[in-house]
């Protein structure tokens, strides 16, 4: 995909100008001097409703309400936000999308933006401003968001990192002083630390973010949903391999994650149940902030990775993406530009991206300059989750049918089912390249 070509994502940028630090440890950006702050001119009497999804971490609603607060005193327009789990922001939003009447704007997921563009308010003049002024969008924000690689039909707002969180301790007891890099080692690992009565665990369930670590499992052997002409190749050798692999890897696992969802892995992590698992920072900011003296103890032993590369030589990363969409059914569009783009400069941005403690890396380049990743060294494999993310509608073009394919779990339901046992690998990749094909239609 051409959005997504490294070499383009400073295409009509300006350069990251410099941050200074004060003697407080806050950043402060210097933008560039030819990106000037601009403003839309809220319509009269305008209200705005946010529909966005439940916080994992409490310091990201936290700040995110006082940024709304903000933006209502300077402006005077009443902005009411609901919360929805990540499950259930989806389909409200594609109901207020086919009936034309819900939330001005709307804070979802992955590519879902693409299963309904025409009902999204173009959004290209604040994209273009903001990119400009703050160093870059990251090319996974182009390919989700930027489809036709002319229009923006959406903001992306930051992705909660999929990385690997483990407890240091329990890694040495089983006999290894580092994360694996490879996924051999990764394996010979999680055996050893089954044999040990400290297993992993990642979730199986349709899981929104930390189902996408099949995504890594199939990209990492060299399969994939669709090729570059978005052609379904799902069933192939490669993901056969996957496959294979993974069966051995759900032997370590603990029982019950057919069935986890994005909170199991959490709680199991956070009991002791589990030595490892795939999840965003909100374990370690949960053990940081716990009034559980043994849970709190528990944030030294926790530390974090990226997922081992498999035979393909290469990361394959799969992160959850945030994007934020404003409808075109919209009273009120120049006022809901407004809040975004209000939202989005770092004097709101990067208290926001502080006070959720690393959970959400930012979309944008200047953002790596913010406080956040150096505060804590275990944050800092977080801060390049976006740059580095891989789109879930690789290797094609993504738009509607990548958009219901990852909404419908394809690869996470084909993954549990041929790994369980429930269905032969070969039977579950025919499965999922039948489900596939009805949403890629030739």
């Amino acid at each position: 995909m051409s959005q997504f070509n490294r070499r383009k994502f400073l295409e009509g940028s300006a350069s990251v100008a410099a941050a200074t630090t004060l003697g407080t440890g806050a950043s402060v950006f210097a933008p560039a001097a030819q990106a000037q702050t601009i403003a839309f001119k809220p319509e009269k009497g305008a209200k705005l409703r946010v529909l966005r999804w439940s916080r994992f971490v409490q310091g990201d609603i936290d700040q995110y309400m006082k940024n709304v607060a903000a933006f209502t005193a300077k402006t005077g327009i009443e902005v009411r936000v609901d919360n929805e789990g990540w499950e259930d922001v989806r389909p409200k939003a594609a109901v207020a999308a086919n009936t034309g009447a819900g939330p001005d704007i709307i804070l979802s997921t992955n590519d879902d933006a693409n299963l309904y563009p025409d009902k999204l308010l173009d959004v290209t003049d604040l994209a273009e401003y903001l990119g400009k002024k703050y160093g870059g969008w990251y090319p996974a924000v182009h390919a989700y968001l930027k489809p036709d690689g002319k229009k923006w039909i959406g903001l992306g707002l930051g992705s909660a990192g999929s990385m690997m969180v483990y407890r240091q301790s329990q890694l040495k007891a089983a006999g290894f002083d580092a994360f694996p890099k490879t996924t051999d080692d990764f394996l010979k690992m999680a055996q050893a630390l089954h044999a040990k009565g400290t297993p992993i665990g990642l979730a199986l369930g349709n899981a929104t973010g930390d189902g996408l670590w099949c995504n890594w499992l199939i990209w990492a052997f060299g399969g994939k949903l669709v090729d570059a002409n978005n052609k379904v190749v799902i069933d192939s050798p490669e993901t056969l391999k996957a496959l294979e692999y993974g069966k051995q890897l759900y032997a370590t696992f603990i029982p019950g994650t057919l069935s986890w969802l994005d909170p199991n892995n959490n709680k199991a992590f956070l009991d002791g149940q589990i030595s490892a698992t795939n999840n965003g920072i909100s374990i370690y900011y949960a053990a940081k902030n716990s009034t559980d003296p043994k849970v709190k103890e528990m944030a030294a032993d926790i530390q974090h990775a990226s997922f081992p590369v498999g035979p393909v030589g290469q990361p394959t990363e799969s992160h959850l993406f945030f994007n934020q969409m404003v409808m075109k059914y919209t009273k009120y569009p120049q006022a809901a530009k407004e809040f975004l783009r209000f939202m989005m400069e770092w004097e709101q941005f990067d208290p926001w991206l502080t006070g959720a403690g690393g959970y959400v890396a930012a979309p944008l380049a200047a953002y790596e300059k913010s406080s956040i990743w150096t505060s804590d060294p275990k944050n800092l494999p977080y801060r390049d989750a976006v740059k580095n993310l891989r789109p879930a509608g690789y290797a094609g073009k993504l738009g509607y049918a990548s958009a219901g394919a990852g909404a419908d779990f394809i690869v996470v339901n084909m993954v549990a089912e041929a790994i369980s046992g429930s269905k032969t690998p070969k039977e579950a990749m025919e499965r999922a390249q039948k489900r596939a094909e009805r949403y890629y239609k030739v």
